[in-house]
C-alpha cells in the first residue's frame, strides 16, 4: 500500500485501517513485552526490574512519648504528623511537655 492509494480511501476506510493498524501494534507490543518478561524471568533479573520502588529503610520501634489525656491510648512517639487530638490543645496554649509520659525510671530520677 502506496501513499497515493491512501489518498484514494474516504474517512471511514481511513478510520478503519487506523484502527486495524492499532490493533495490530497493540498486540505486538503486548507479544513483545511477554518475550521480554520470560526472557528476563530465565536470567533472574524480572524481580529487580519490574520494581521499580525503592526499599525503605527498617527503622526499629519507638515508645510512644506523649499521651492524649482524656483518651490514654491515644498516644504519639513524636515522629511524623502531629496527631487530631494534640493540634487544638497546642493551638489553646498548652505545652508539648505537659503531654509528656513519665516513665518509673523518670519519676524516680527526679525524686533524687
Amino acid at each position: 500500500m502506496n501513499i497515493d492509494h491512501l489518498k484514494l480511501l474516504s474517512l471511514d476506510e481511513l478510520w478503519k485501517l487506523h484502527d486495524e493498524v492499532t490493533a495490530k501494534l497493540g498486540d505486538t507490543m503486548l507479544a513483545e513485552k511477554a518475550r521480554l518478561d520470560e526472557r528476563l524471568r530465565r536470567i533472574g533479573m524480572a524481580h529487580e526490574v519490574t520494581r521499580f520502588e525503592r526499599k525503605r529503610r527498617q527503622y526499629p520501634p519507638v515508645r510512644p512519648k506523649y499521651r492524649n489525656p482524656k483518651n490514654p491510648t491515644e498516644t504519639w512517639s513524636g515522629r511524623g504528623r502531629v496527631p487530631r487530638w494534640l493540634e487544638p490543645q497546642l493551638r489553646g496554649g498548652r505545652k508539648l511537655d505537659d503531654f509528656l509520659i513519665v516513665s518509673a525510671f523518670d519519676q524516680k530520677r527526679q525524686l533524687t
